[in-house]
């Protein structure tokens, strides 16, 4: 695996698909087609590599070894072992994803968080770009995923869609995902007080520079956003769909694991003492 790579391939595995593509590091942008395939009926570990096979093979980078790959997962990951599993099999939990992947695939990968990665994408190349200061990504969707960065130094693995309320017994993705909208049914007014506290809650643990509102209702952002009322400036993604992919495919080099921008160790910390 090269460090000194200008592309890498990014693939972003979900509950219900399975995508990918090269990326220009230097940009973010997709230097080929999205390639989607199905996520295998029950999300087992063999099947979903097999997955992922079909996608480098139609990307045309099976062999290409030089290519860095970076993947998107939705669990918790740590050193490259999964601990929990979203809509895939339970097989995940506690497993040495990275490894199994290495060895199935014959090259060198990284797993990650998808919502680390989607915030990945957003530091690098979207909404925080040149950011200094906590940036608290969050994904919108079937729950809410999330992700931290300090002054470009990824904090993994945040779950700041758990936190819990007290008042309804539920966390907060359970009350304030879009999920929860469609569930029950609410106005984007409706949606929006939840938001407002949920965001006010984030706000008050955590004191961000930024909120960046990603997922596929970000889209519609101009619906909700407005109607919040927060100290922090919140900004929707611009990545959107593809920010798994981008994200993956940034956090491929072996270099890129301990921080997401191209500073020396001696700059993030001269960074973080500023």
């Amino acid at each position: 695996m090269s460090a000194n790579a200008t592309r890498a391939v990014g693939v972003d595995i979900g509950g219900t698909g399975i995508k990918g593509a090269v990326v220009d590091l230097s940009t973010g942008e997709l230097l080929t087609d999205r390639i989607k395939v199905p996520t295998p009926r029950g999300a087992e570990p063999d099947d979903v590599l097999g997955a992922v096979r079909e996608v480098l093979q139609r990307l045309e980078v099976s062999d290409a070894a030089d290519v860095p790959l970076g993947v998107a997962f939705p669990a918790i990951v740590k050193n490259g072992r999964t601990l929990s599993a979203a809509n895939v099999s339970d097989s995940w939990i506690d497993f040495e994803a990275e490894t199994f992947f290495e060895n199935g695939l014959g090259r060198q990968i990284h797993f990650a968080n998808d919502a680390d990665v989607a915030g990945v994408a957003e530091m690098r190349y979207g909404a925080a770009q040149g950011r200094d200061g906590l940036v608290i990504l969050t994904t919108l969707g079937t729950g809410i995923g999330s992700a931290m960065i300090y002054n470009g130094v990824l904090i993994p693995n945040s779950e700041l869609g758990h936190v819990h309320r007290a008042k309804h017994g539920k966390d907060a993705e359970a009350w304030a995902a879009y999920s929860a909208m469609e569930r029950d049914e609410l106005s984007w007014p409706e949606w929006a007080e939840r938001l407002q506290w949920y965001y006010s809650h984030i706000e008050f643990l955590f004191s961000p520079d930024l909120f960046i509102v990603g997922g596929g209702v970000s889209k519609h952002s101009d619906k909700f956003l407005p109607l919040l009322d927060l100290k922090t400036d919140i900004v929707p993604a611009v990545h959107r769909n593809n920010a798994g992919i981008i994200g993956a495919a940034a956090l491929a080099l072996a270099g890129e694991r301990r921080g997401i921008l191209d500073d020396t160790t001696e700059d993030l910390a001269d960074r973080t003492a500023h």
